[in-house]
């Protein structure tokens, strides 16, 4: 039965975590291809990785996508995992207590840690609940103080996992307490949300491992030992049981070590950014290339290891436009264009941001090589909406009409932040310009939704109708789809009509040349609202849902009087300056 609340649906799509999960099996590949293939057959979740480790007897796999779906192939991997690796024979060099040792949930993109400690809490006790395995958690998911450090929590490892469980301080958080004949076979499950982490290599203009620890030693959170009088080669200060005190370093959240690469014949600093809301990627390359200059060394470029997060490249870019005294308010891709130059991360490779940035590859991977309306040409987006299908349609027009009025809204400022003359208003513009950005974004969104929408709808109408029962759930489906695609016209009003204060601003301070472009943006912005007014109200047309369809249509109709209102303005002022 269709029954959703399409806001909340698309809502989730924008979120993104990543899902880690460490089996105690890296040799036997025809195990490990059975334990990662059943993420394939979960919709929304993406096996992005997977690496096996013969030494360790340990797979590090990375799933990432919408929580939803994550969480739920977190659970059959899990499950498959359980039912094919039996502990008891289990031989590693890595620490471990369980067939999956752990089991961590990362946010990535448009989700809280808050959120993601939730979906940990999720997960751990439908394992616990449906497979017995005793889970514990551990990081930002512990429920106690004392288990926090996934050390602790796994000490005495699978061995010792009899004694753990017969401890009255040591009972898993779900799952059986008891050490059975299932337990025995699959161990326990440490489940957390935890930060991203980032592996990132600073590249420098030497040979000279020692200057590059050194320059190391000055930036990670550990620092390095203090001597008498500063010196490297003073002796080493102790506390009162002779361990030695170290100086912090310069930044939180950062590990690192210099070393040489022989590859590339020079000298590179590598760090894990622990968590890059502490400490970002621009941060770590500002404050070594400060260092390093110090020393007389230059840093070159720089080298992620892996996979990264949109929003790091995206504050990167931001970062070194404003250092420039530049309007940050222009398409991501082109912001992030400037932060992989900035930061020099093409110097030993090309730096492919659709093989990089974990979004991108999901999205790329997830749309199954069908486009989204918003990647068509204009020509081709014309020519699907000329076509015999009814989507899209007058609601995904609207939406696109939205985009074009806030674009130029949005190029005024833009225009105005590099006016000469106006060098002290750049950072006003330059704000103006992002929040012209942000609503663009939101509406291209709506673009694609509208149409989406109406699939689900399609997709109600489709469900079975022979039993009383089936009739009266596909009545509820309709109905529940059709508010929830009413939503979605109703969102390009609401958001097109916020858009208008950019159009106004600019109408009001930006660039005199430029006022043509702020008064056809506000005419868009105003023809959007009316035309997502019209599918407000053909949505709604039969729909047997009185209370819904009284209170979406008066606020409708507000939403239009104050856009007229709106405009209004607008163009007296546009007219003004003409």
């Amino acid at each position: 039965m269709l029954l959703i609340d399409l806001s909340k649906f698309f809502e989730m799509i924008d979120q993104v975590i990543e899902c880690i999960p460490n089996i105690s099996e890296g040799r036997d590949t025809l195990k490990i291809k059975a334990i990662t293939d059943v993420v394939k057959t979960v919709e929304g979740a993406m096996l992005l990785n997977v690496d096996p480790g013969k030494a360790t007897n340990r797979t590090v796999i990375t799933i990432a996508g919408n929580p939803v779906a994550v969480i739920e192939a977190a659970f059959r991997l899990v499950k498959k995992a359980s039912e094919l690796i039996d502990m008891s024979l289990h031989k590693g060099e890595h620490p471990r207590f369980g067939a999956t040792d752990v089991c961590p949930l990362v946010p990535v993109s448009g989700i809280s840690m808050e959120e993601t400690v939730k979906y940990a809490h999720k997960l751990g006790k439908r394992l616990g609940d449906e497979l017995g395995i005793p889970i514990y958690f551990y990081e930002n998911a512990a429920k106690h103080e004392d288990r926090k450090n996934l050390a602790t929590v796994r000490s005495g490892e699978y061995e010792g996992l009899k004694n753990k469980l017969s401890s009255t301080k040591w009972g898993p958080d779900h799952g059986s307490g008891v050490y059975n004949e299932n337990v025995a076979r699959t161990g326990a499950t440490a489940v957390s949300a935890r930060d991203f982490l980032v592996a990132y290599n600073i590249n420098l203009n030497t040979t000279s491992t020692r200057r590059a620890n050194s320059i190391a030693f000055d930036i990670r959170e550990r620092g390095r030992v203090k001597r008498e009088g500063g010196s490297v080669t003073g002796k080493i200060i102790t506390d009162e049981k002779g361990n030695p005190i170290n100086e912090p370093g310069l930044l939180k959240a950062v590990k690192g070590i210099g070393w040489f690469i022989e590859e590339y014949g020079v000298a590179q600093i590598s760090y894990n950014l622990t968590n890059i809301s502490i400490t970002s990627i621009h941060q770590a390359f500002d404050k070594t290339s400060e260092r390093a200059e110090i020393r007389g060394i230059r840093v070159t470029g720089s080298e992620l290891i892996g996979l990264v997060p949109k929003n790091a490249l995206l504050d990167a870019g931001k970062h070194f436009l404003k250092k420039q005294n530049r309007s940050s308010g222009i398409h991501e891709e082109e912001l992030m264009k400037i932060a992989v130059k900035s930061l020099g991360l093409d110097e030993l490779a090309p730096f492919n941001i659709r093989e990089r940035v974990i979004e991108y590859i999901l999205e790329d991977r997830m749309n199954g090589g069908n486009r989204k309306l918003v990647d068509m040409t204009l020509t081709n987006f014309a020519n699907e909406t000329a076509s015999e299908s009814p989507a899209p349609g007058g609601g995904s027009i609207a939406a696109y009409v939205g985009v074009l009025g806030v674009s130029l809204g949005g190029m005024v400022a833009n225009l105005s932040s590099h006016k000469r003359g106006w060098d002290d208003k750049w950072e006003y513009f330059s704000d103006w310009a992002e929040k012209a950005q942000d609503y663009k974004q939101r509406l291209l969104k709506l673009v694609d939704e509208d149409t989406n929408a109406f699939t689900l709808i399609m997709d109600a109408f489709g469900l079975p109708k022979g039993t009383e029962e089936q009739i009266s759930a596909r009545k509820s489906a309709i109905i529940e789809a059709t508010k929830s695609a009413t939503m979605v016209p109703y969102s390009v009003m609401e958001t097109a009509y916020n858009s208008m204060e950019v159009m106004l601003e600019m109408a009001k301070t930006g660039l005199p040349a430029s006022i043509s472009d702020a008064g056809v943006g506000a005419m868009c912005a105003r023809a959007a609202i009316r035309g997502a007014g019209l599918n407000v109200k053909i949505n709604v047309m039969d729909l047997d849902a009185p209370d819904f369809v009284n209170k979406v249509l008066a606020d409708a109709k507000v939403l239009e009087e104050k856009a007229e209102t709106l405009e209004t303005e607008i163009m007296r002022l546009v007219h003004v300056k003409l």
